[in-house]
C-alpha cells in the first residue's frame, strides 16, 4: 500500500503558471505593462532558471536528494546556498515574476504571494525543521548566516 501522493514544488510552479495565465485571460483587471517589457521579462525568467538549475545540479553532484520528502545526505552551504537557503525556490519565484511581466496585467501578480506562502508552509518550514534536527548547531549557524530567501 502506498502513502498519499506527494506533490513536488515544480508542480506548484506549473499550477501557478496556469493560474496566472487563466487570471490574465479571464480577469485581467488592468493592463500594467505593454509589450516592450517582454524582453526584460524574458531576462528575468532566464535569471530564475539560472538560479534554480545550478542549485539543483549541485544537489545531484553532491549526491544528496533534491526531493523535499527525502532525507538529505549532507548540509549544502556552498554555491548559491551561500547567499540563500532556498535558491531553487527563489529561482521559481523569479521565474513567476518574469512571467507576470510578460502577461502584463494585474491579476497574475496575485498568484506570486500565494506561491511563496505555499512553498514556505508546505516545504521550507518542514525542511528547516528536519535540517535542524539532523545537523543541529551546524544548521543553526548556517541559518543565522544565510537568509531564507535572499
Amino acid at each position: 500500500m502506498t502513502g498519499p501522493v506527494k506533490i513536488i514544488p515544480p508542480l506548484y510552479l506549473l499550477a501557478c503558471l496556469l493560474a496566472m495565465t487563466v487570471l490574465h485571460w479571464l480577469l485581467p483587471v488592468v493592463q500594467l505593462l505593454d509589450t516592450t517589457w517582454r524582453l526584460i521579462a524574458v531576462i528575468v525568467m532566464v535569471a530564475g532558471l539560472l538560479t534554480t538549475i545550478p542549485a539543483a545540479r549541485l544537489f545531484h553532484r553532491l549526491e544528496t536528494p533534491i526531493r523535499p520528502f527525502e532525507q538529505p545526505q549532507l548540509l549544502v552551504t556552498q554555491g548559491l546556498f551561500a547567499y540563500s537557503r532556498n535558491p531553487m525556490y527563489l529561482g521559481m519565484v523569479i521565474f513567476l515574476i518574469g512571467y507576470a511581466v510578460i502577461l502584463g496585467s494585474l491579476t497574475p501578480w496575485l498568484v506570486i504571494p500565494v506561491f511563496v506562502w505555499l512553498i514556505q508552509e508546505r516545504f521550507i518550514k518542514v525542511e528547516e525543521a528536519g535540517l535542524e534536527q539532523t545537523y543541529g548547531d551546524a544548521y543553526r549557524h548556517y541559518k543565522r548566516r544565510v537568509r531564507r530567501w535572499l
